[in-house]
């Protein structure tokens, strides 16, 4: 049976704030670094270096303030316990009413980027599997076809058929290419919180700083 719309989500920041994994994590790293590096508070000093606006080598620059000896089996464990941990996190309110309200309504499906083991426990512990069908990580398809290659979008319009495509996501650099090329009603939503919040671009279709104008957009889409 083919459906009207298949609704697409992103996860980073358009579902939940990416802030409140990268705070997680670094609790998860934190209370290993306190109890076997001897330090103290180290959560805290990563969690304010992401927000002073460092991105990448965050172990590195802490560790030295430290004066810890940097190696990379070092590294390696600390973002492994990064990216295995389970995280603290919940859905945007916003999110979760939107999402609630489709539920049984509309197909939804996810497409999301990044690390294999911590994309799949952020849907996990958002109860996005639960609702959501295909849910893909574009690394278990190969790195090279992380967004914006269209081999997630093809691989979606593969498992569900529809008449139209809606991708919901916030980063304008990467997001929009793909489904936009294939003709998909794109929608940015542009949290203030978001990492991406700052950056313009990518013509996406609609533009709303939540969740919540998403379902008058589709219920439009589904009546043309």
């Amino acid at each position: 049976m083919i459906s009207d719309i298949c609704v697409v989500f992103d996860v980073d920041d358009t579902v939940y704030l990416e802030r409140d994994y990268v705070r997680s994590g670094f609790a998860a790293v934190g209370v290993w670094a306190d109890r076997w590096l001897g330090t103290s508070q180290f959560a805290e000093r990563c969690f304010a270096a992401h927000e002073a606006g460092k991105r990448g080598q965050i172990f590195d620059a802490v560790l030295s303030s430290y004066g810890l000896k940097i190696t990379p089996e070092l590294i390696t464990t600390l973002v492994s316990i990064y990216r295995v941990h389970e995280p603290n996190i919940k859905a945007c309110p916003d999110a979760a009413r939107t999402i609630d309200w489709m539920s049984g309504k509309f197909p939804m499906a996810i497409i999301t980027d990044g690390p294999a083991i911590s994309q799949s426990r952020k849907v996990e512990a958002l109860g996005l599997d639960r609702c959501m069908s295909p849910v893909i990580l574009t690394e278990l398809l190969g790195r090279e076809f992380a967004k914006p290659n269209q081999r997630a979008f093809t691989e979606v319009e593969r498992i569900v058929g529809a008449l139209r495509y809606v991708y919901i996501a916030d980063n304008p650099a990467k997001d929009f290419i793909a489904p936009r090329e294939m003709g998909w009603t794109t929608i940015r939503i542009r949290r203030p919180e978001g990492l991406h919040w700052a950056v313009d671009g990518g013509d996406p279709d609609f533009e709303f700083a939540n969740c919540d104008e998403i379902g008058r957009v589709v219920v439009s889409l589904s009546s043309k």
